[in-house]
């Protein structure tokens, strides 16, 4: 039970003061009435779904209802049990319109007592705005701010803000203000494998964007350390609230990370925030041939299969396979023969809607085919149904279909465009000579990095080569059904010997129809990462190729995108604007918003990386550090790398570290060895960079190196080979 028994503040010894009557004793009543709310929340929120899930099952829409509102219900009681009291995150006191004084608790939810009284505003609705957003230049109505920092489940300390001092008149008592912000104090907290909660810290630059609007594309522009990955996971979760069309029914929200130590750094965020139906990915994922695929290494390779017009020969090559036959050919039958022209073949060729992918509109030609086969054999008077089988059967006529319209593997048709020059010639006819011969390969389907956007497009232009055998099971599985259903309603009825007949009912095609329970036939079910997606939010996104943003703009029509990333660490250059990438690879409406405080890495740290970027890309934007630790950049010999870490661990209970540049080293629990690709995105306490110039030349090389460097938020330590 969450009922409170002790008071929720629980303040270390040098902290007393902060726990006086006049300061907290507000926050201990607010509480109190919390403590007993979310009691009775969570057992009405058991009852509601336990309900849900004892009602009896259901098809089409009132399913997927039941579906949804189990999802609801589990993911919000779900979140009421892991924080308890902790769901709130603050408090601001605003002034009203006669000039009281209202206090106003935000929390991760909304939450209000069984009187109506609101305890608690969602972070994410309009009221809870201030909270984040206010600042000393636009207070946005408020008088004071109060941040509280939990620690198993009590406030182990908290910070007051206060605003417009002038009219402060009576709250001076009631207010321990600190030097020293909540957020700035939370700075220098050891990290985890996990990102850190930091809701209750955002800033007001961070929450301007957050609660942008979800048309086009957001680039969230900044350099290392201001918290681009941090707003946008909270502007996911504040899309999914405040925008209806953003909804899981209307395809939800995709999170697309560099890699998986990214996605398992920020595992937890979005649950955190109560919306754990986010599907997160690599663009490897996206694709089944990604778990095993190696980076392309020939840089000319790399170049020519990172276009989109390379991406855009997948569909000359898809229709080169979907030609109508020109020729006649007369197919058998038991009554007579039927002459199958050039014009049946493009009537049926023409029947699929635009857009059906080619292996699923296999099965739309072919029944095309056969109605206007059987139709020429009306004036034969023969029986319909009959001839229709005949021609199914008919061995010629499915060869003649088979080799028109081919069931195609997404695999062997891209393999076939590195094995075969004229087909790659047919289909990307730009391509010059020696280009064509660099792009040929012994083994075709030996895939890198570089195939992947042309795999994902084949697979989307072709769709599965098992669709139609799959449906075809389907359909045999549920008419076995539907006889079976027959035999037993003939049954029923005949052994009926009431007086008003009752079974004679089942005769009824709709009632029929609902005693066929097709839910365990064959079903492969829907690809989750195939999207289409209402909004994908893509980290790191100075990385992604042209080709590679063709993957993502795939799986969203809406075009609705949170871009992330920083143009000075992309490892390949990155000369040319946002406006100017987003626009080229399909995104019409770009919006710019710049992040230039770094929060995380302290000044001694910076100030080593910034000449590292300088020296190769001078107009790199380089944030502007908040913080100093005091701690001076190490420089040592390689020879001290063991030493290093085992010093530092000794003297660090809690904490991680990383190793960049010595894939020798041994990982543990709290030190990871890491190369700089796979350290984007992530923090540690303490990080150890050995034989940087090892890293390369170039801009790749100079990228690498401020990586590596600026994923300390504590201590650098960079080690040299004599």
């Amino acid at each position: 039970m969450t009922t409170l028994t002790t008071s929720p503040f629980n303040l270390p010894e040098h902290l007393a003061a902060k726990a006086a009557p006049r300061l907290v004793a507000a926050d201990e009543r607010h509480f109190a009435a919390i403590a007993e709310t979310l009691d009775h929340t969570i057992d009405a929120l058991s009852e509601r779904l336990d309900a849900a899930r004892r009602a009896p099952g259901r098809s089409g829409q009132a399913a997927l209802d039941r579906d949804q509102e189990v999802r609801r219900l589990t993911a919000r009681l779900r979140t009421l049990r892991r924080f308890g009291l902790d769901l709130c995150l603050g408090r601001m006191i605003t002034a009203g319109g006669d000039g009281d004084e209202e206090a106003l608790y935000v929390g991760r939810l909304g939450l209000t007592d069984r009187a109506g009284r609101r305890l608690l505003l969602d972070w994410r609705s309009p009221a809870a705005e201030p909270f984040f957003g206010a600042t000393h230049a636009d207070p946005m109505g408020l008088r004071s701010r109060r941040r509280y920092r939990w620690t198993r489940g009590r406030i182990s300390d908290y910070w007051d803000e206060a605003f417009s001092p002038d009219g402060l008149e009576g709250l001076d008592g009631r207010l321990a203000l600190d030097d020293e912000s909540a957020f700035i104090a939370s700075l220098g907290a050891t990290r985890s494998r996990r990102m850190r909660d930091v809701l209750g810290t955002i800033q007001a630059d961070q929450d301007a964007i957050i609660r942008a609007g979800s048309r086009g594309a957001l680039v969230v522009d900044g350099g290392p350390g201001t918290g681009k990955t941090v707003v946008a996971l909270h502007r996911a979760a504040y899309l999914l609230y405040s925008d209806p069309r953003l909804g899981h029914r209307r395809g939800g929200v995709l999170v697309v990370g560099p890699h998986r130590p990214y996605l398992d750094h920020v595992a937890d965020v979005l649950p955190r925030l109560g919306e754990e139906g986010v599907q997160t990915c690599t663009l490897r994922d996206l694709v089944p041939e990604g778990s095993t695929a190696r980076t392309e290494d020939d840089v000319v390779v790399a170049r020519l299969k990172s276009s989109a017009a390379m991406v855009a020969a997948i569909e000359p090559a898809v229709r080169f396979y979907e030609k109508a036959p020109t020729e006649g050919l007369l197919v058998e039958t038991e009554w007579s023969d039927v002459w199958v022209g050039a014009e049946d073949w493009a009537e049926a060729f023409a029947a699929p809607d635009p857009g059906t992918p080619h292996n699923e509109a296999r099965d739309v030609i072919w029944e095309s085919l056969l109605d206007v086969l059987v139709d020429k054999h009306e004036e034969e008077d023969s029986p319909a149904d009959l001839v229709r089988r005949s021609l199914a059967r008919n061995r010629d006529l499915a060869r003649a279909f088979g080799r028109a319209w081919p069931v195609l593997d997404p695999g062997e048709l891209v393999g076939d465009l590195w094995s075969v020059p004229a087909y790659l010639r047919l289909c990307a006819p730009w391509l010059a000579p020696e280009e064509v011969r660099a792009l040929r390969r012994a083994d075709a389907q030996s895939w890198t990095t570089a195939d992947l956007p042309l795999l994902d497009a084949a697979r989307q232009r072709l769709g599965d080569p098992e669709a139609s055998r799959r449906r075809r099971r389907q359909e045999a599985a549920a008419a076995a059904e539907r006889e079976r259903m027959d035999d037993v309603v003939r049954d029923l009825i005949a052994s009926d010997d009431t007086e008003m007949r009752v079974m004679s009912m089942l005769r009824g095609q709709d009632l029929q129809t609902a005693l066929v329970d097709t839910t365990g036939t064959p079903d492969g079910g829907p690809d989750a990462l195939a999207g289409p997606f209402a909004h994908i939010v893509v980290d790191e996104a100075q990385e992604l190729t042209d080709a590679e943003w063709q993957m993502l703009l795939r799986r969203c029509p809406s075009r609705s995108m949170t871009v992330v990333g920083d143009r000075a660490q992309a490892r390949r250059g990155f000369t040319e604007s946002w406006e100017e990438r987003l626009r080229r690879v399909g995104l019409a409406e770009v919006t710019i918003a710049s992040l230039a405080i770094n929060y995380r890495t302290p000044v001694e740290v910076m100030s080593e990386a910034e000449p590292v970027i300088r020296a190769a890309l001078p107009d790199a934007n380089v944030p502007t550090s908040v913080r100093s630790t005091g701690v001076p950049v190490v420089h040592g010999s390689r020879a001290d790398l063991a030493a290093t870490v085992d010093a530092w661990l000794a003297d660090h209970a809690e904490g991680t570290a990383c190793v960049i540049g010595d894939p020798t080293f041994e990982a543990s629990s709290r030190v990871r060895s890491l190369t700089p690709a796979l350290a984007k995105g992530l923090e540690f306490d303490l990080v150890v960079l050995v034989d940087p110039d090892d890293l390369g030349s170039g801009t790749a090389g100079a990228v690498d190196r401020y990586v590596a460097m600026t994923r300390a938020t504590q201590r650098l330590v960079v080690l040299t080979s004599p």
